[in-house]
């Protein structure tokens, strides 16, 4: 029988038919779950979540490692339904590194099949696809997202309350260097993040410990986030890459920050969007608010004023940390060059994160000359796909030239 392969976040549409989700799992001992979600991206109650102790609700059961929906059951309220495959918290230290592989199957329909990239970063929990509603059809698409949060962080994040995981004693710590004096705590607070945001607490972590790195652990930013919105990004907000980034992103700021909110600008047209991402809703957030954008050309200096303007107008006493994605050349480079220029003695940093299939060599060479006058802007190169890229050098790259520039 042929079967057909779909790559991540590539989605198809399904029949009315039961479909059938089988997980698979080499050298690890998993559990997989399924969570019902309303339009809001949060379950209706504690029984959306469909697991070993709950194995059916409204159309939908797990059996072992096997998700069944019957989607004709499956309740109006409910407009999504992901499919979970978390490592088993009995078994200490147990992370994925081999993706898990998922079959799908529905009578008259092609077979397909999804194996998500290998993972490399301390993941114990994997979003494997999501069913969802569009019009009146369901599609599914494959996600292949993974978390360091466990089941319960993840669970936790999509608004069910579950009991907490067996106690597992830490492995042992290196003592920390005492070659400088102990900052500050983070701006925010670890015990907010895991409270409002479990998913993010180790990345938050790992962001401080950057910060701790460079001896501006007690320092303050206001971090804001500018987003490619051009055409070619499409497959990487479909993938959930750009989400993933954002994410990034916000754990940083709930270590720079005061409030766990990042204000994100889509650059797209003429009137860039802005909106926000927060420590209380950011799960999915990015997928909601760019269906919202028209796909344009990557606006990067009206995207850039936006955030400025906001940033002035807010009243902010501390420097502004501006991360901006970018995924192809600027068209208009002057524009660009001046708005740096201009916004150096405001306390603006700006830092461009490169991602994507476009040409970057504008932003890569923007202080290669020796004559270069931009002392508030630096380039960081997360390579075509920086969920790949550990935390630890993710969050290396992302403030090695923020601290540089705040020391001086």
């Amino acid at each position: 029988m042929q079967v057909t392969a779909l790559r991540k976040g590539e989605n198809v549409g399904l029949s009315t038919a039961s479909v059938v989700l089988a997980v698979s799992v080499h050298g690890l001992a998993a559990d997989v779950s399924a969570l019902l979600l309303g339009a809001d991206g949060r379950v209706r109650s504690d029984d959306d979540l469909v697991f070993y102790n709950h194995p059916s609700q409204d159309g939908v059961s797990v059996a072992g490692s096997v998700v069944t929906a019957d989607l004709l059951r499956v309740p109006a309220g409910v407009d999504r339904l992901v499919v979970v495959v978390s490592a088993d918290p009995l078994q200490p230290g147990a992370v994925f590194t081999r993706a898990p592989h998922l079959s799908i199957a529905q009578t008259g329909s092609p077979a397909r099949s999804f194996t998500a990239p290998d993972f490399t970063s301390g993941e114990t929990v994997v979003v494997l696809a999501e069913l969802y509603r569009r019009g009146g059809d369901w599609k599914i698409r494959a996600v292949g997202q993974g978390y360091a949060s466990g089941l319960a962080g993840l669970a936790t994040d999509y608004g069910v309350d579950v009991e907490a995981e067996p106690d597992v004693a830490p492995a042992p710590r290196p003592a920390p260097a005492r070659s400088h004096p102990v900052p500050a705590g983070p701006a925010v607070g670890l015990s907010k993040v895991e409270r409002l945001a479990p998913a993010l607490l180790s990345p938050a972590r790992q962001a401080n410990k950057a910060l701790v790195d460079q001896r501006i652990a007690n320092r303050r930013a206001a971090v804001y986030l500018i987003l490619d919105h051009d055409l070619h990004m499409e497959e990487l907000y479909d993938s959930f890459a750009v989400q993933a980034f954002a994410e990034r992103v916000l754990a940083l700021s709930a270590t720079l920050d005061d409030d766990g909110t990042v204000p994100v600008v889509f650059s797209s047209g003429q009137e860039p969007f802005l909106e926000e991402i927060r420590l209380d809703n950011y799960r999915g957030r990015i997928g909601q608010l760019h269906t919202q954008v028209d796909w344009g050309w990557g606006n990067v200096a009206e995207a850039m004023r936006r955030a400025v303007g906001h940033y002035q107008e807010s009243g902010a006493v501390d420097p502004a940390f501006i991360v901006t994605q970018v995924g192809d050349e600027p068209w208009d480079k002057a524009e660009v060059r001046s708005l740096l220029q201009n916004t150096a003695p405001l306390g603006v940093f700006w830092l461009f994160v490169g991602f994507g299939r476009g040409k970057l060599a504008f932003y890569k060479n923007l202080n290669a000359s020796t004559s270069a006058t931009f002392t508030n802007v630096a380039f960081y190169d997360a390579s075509k796909n920086p969920g790949s890229v550990p935390d630890e050098r993710f969050y290396a790259g992302l403030v090695d030239a923020f601290a540089a520039w705040l020391r001086h």
